[in-house]
C-alpha cells in the first residue's frame, strides 16, 4: 500500500486560559483527528500547533505528550493577531503518512472553532 505525507488541520476553542483546560481540550482535539483519520501515533511525522495570543498558560504540545506521543516532533507558536479572530483558539497541522488522498482527508474542527472552515 502507497502512502504519501499528508497534512492534517483541526481547531479548537478553550472557554478561559487554563493550563488544564488547554490540554484537555488538545488531547481530545487530536484524538479526534486520529479517529477521524484511522491513524496510529506512529503514523504521525510531526505536528504543528498554534494558539491565538490570549492563551499562554501551557504549550499544546504537553497534551500530545500526556498522550504517549514522546517520538513526534512538535513545534508551538503564536498565531496572528488578527482583529476580529476567534478568541482562544488552539490550531493544528499534522504531518501525517497515510494511504489516503488528499482530498479523503478528515480535518477536524472543533467547538466554536467550526466556523473557521464552516465549508468542511
Amino acid at each position: 500500500m502507497d502512502c504519501s505525507v499528508r497534512g492534517v488541520r483541526g481547531a479548537i476553542n478553550v472557554a478561559k486560559n487554563d493550563s488544564k483546560l488547554i490540554i484537555e481540550e488538545t488531547k481530545k482535539l487530536l484524538l479526534e483527528i486520529v479517529k477521524a483519520n484511522n491513524l496510529k501515533t506512529e503514523d504521525i511525522c510531526s505536528i504543528f500547533f498554534t494558539m491565538t495570543p490570549d492563551l499562554n498558560a501551557v504549550f499544546p504540545a504537553s497534551a500530545a505528550r500526556e498522550l504517549g506521543w514522546t517520538l513526534v516532533p512538535m513545534l508551538c507558536a503564536v498565531e496572528i493577531d488578527v482583529a476580529q479572530s476567534l478568541p482562544r483558539c488552539i490550531r493544528v497541522l499534522m504531518h501525517v503518512n497515510t494511504p489516503l488522498r488528499q482530498k479523503e482527508i478528515k480535518h477536524v474542527y472543533l467547538k466554536e472553532a467550526q466556523k473557521l472552515r464552516d465549508d468542511l
